[in-house]
């Protein structure tokens, strides 16, 4: 389960499909250096996306799901 604790790097790795979800809110964080360091919940932070961290989160983990 994808929490907002989870590294952004940690997480395209380990789940490339959940690229998608992520550019589709405007977060190209492949090949970012800060995703290697940085949580979901300060990148979304990072991007004025502190609202959206729920809705987010619940995507990801549905695309998890579904692969």
């Amino acid at each position: 389960m994808i929490k907002k604790e989870t590294l952004i790097k940690e997480l395209i790795d380990k789940h490339p499909e959940t690229i998608e979800v992520l550019r589709g809110y405007g977060l190209n964080c492949v090949g970012c250096p800060s995703a290697a360091h940085e949580t979901l919940e300060n990148g979304l932070k990072v991007h004025g996306m502190d609202h959206e961290i729920e809705l987010i989160l619940r995507e990801l983990n549905e695309v998890i799901e579904k692969n």
